[in-house]
């Protein structure tokens, strides 16, 4: 066993954020009334509980929220937790959507805060105690009321997507029931538009973003470096769905870069291709000159050279895979 002390790194925010994302998490709707009556919410996965005497739960919430005075000055608050079934909400309340309660059914609790209908669980809470800590603010509150009003699965998300759909997307990927003639066209259509979004609205520092990871793809190039090429792949498709500024788009995104996962892995052959390095940073250098034909012309060159002399995996080895996916492994 080696006694050398290694050097310790730096932790890098981008990295932190995805091996958090390794943790299944619930997902709850945070609410509370405006000093005027009003009912707010927003969507969050930093759900805790924290004691059971006294009955005590937390969330978090980041210190540029523009609700972080409204949730400082409420004495109340409830936490919702989503069933599966309740994803359209976890989108509505994370969106930039004005009034989030419109055509939503809920009612107000014993405390008086917003409890959203058909939640596998509510906690009507009293603050307890607020701290900040680092670049959020934890907010402890003190269940006095509780309740249930569905029996259906709780919402997880996932490495970046709900886990329903990326598991069920897992099982389509491995099995082969997604075609690479039409996921490369969902590729070029979704995409495609990104970065014609991303040459009307993408700041310097996104488009830094997109070449950052590209040039990162570039760094894992060895045949024993398949897991980092993956991450790095993905990184870049991410960074494309950022800097288009859609929000909609972007869930998109986070589902096709599941595929792109689940296909690196466990489908298609994905050894290095340096022959694409300038394709990526043409996309780049098309951006910053927001030219959105050149750069949506330069993916789909990406696409079709990326699939040029790529044949699926054997089914033996398809096979194989399915099972170690299967087994957990």
């Amino acid at each position: 066993m080696s006694t050398s002390v290694q050097p310790i790194e730096p932790i890098d925010p981008k990295r932190f954020r995805q091996l958090l994302g390794c943790f299944p998490t619930g997902v709850a709707i945070i609410t509370t009334n405006t000093a005027d009556g009003q009912p707010l919410g927003l969507t969050c996965n930093s759900f805790s509980s924290v004691s059971l005497e006294p009955p005590l739960v937390l969330f978090s919430l980041r210190n540029a929220s523009s609700l972080l005075g409204q949730f400082m000055s409420a004495e109340t608050f409830a936490i919702n937790i989503l069933s599966q079934s309740q994803d359209a909400l976890s989108g509505r309340f994370a969106s930039k959507i004005v009034d989030k309660f419109e055509g939503v059914d809920w009612r107000a609790g014993p405390l008086g805060t917003p409890l959203i209908d058909g939640c596998l669980a509510s906690f009507e809470c009293q603050v307890h105690a607020r701290h900040e800590a680092g670049d959020h603010t934890i907010f402890i509150g003190e269940v006095k009321h509780m309740g249930a009003d569905s029996a259906d699965h709780a919402l997880v998300f996932y490495k970046g997507a709900y886990m329903m759909l990326a598991e069920s997307l897992r099982k389509l990927v491995v099995e082969g029931q997604l075609g690479t003639a039409d996921i490369d066209e969902a590729y070029r259509t979704l995409y495609g538009t990104l970065l014609r979004l991303a040459c009307e609205r993408a700041s310097a520092e996104e488009i830094n973003a997109i070449e950052v990871a590209a040039n990162e793809i570039e760094q894992h190039q060895r045949h024993d470096a398949l897991p980092h090429r993956i991450e790095a792949t993905a990184n870049f498709f991410s960074a494309i769905a950022l800097a288009g500024h859609n929000q909609a788009l972007r869930l998109m995104a986070q589902t096709m870069t599941t595929v792109l996962r689940e296909r690196m892995t466990h489908v298609l052959p994905t050894p290095p291709r340096p022959d694409v390095f300038p394709l990526r940073r043409k996309i780049v250098e098309c951006l910053r000159e927001r030219d959105a034909d050149g750069a949506a012309s330069a993916l789909d060159t990406l696409i079709t050279f990326l699939r040029k002399d790529a044949a699926p995996l054997s089914d033996d080895r398809s096979d194989s895979h399915a099972t170690a996916v299967a087994n957990g492994n």
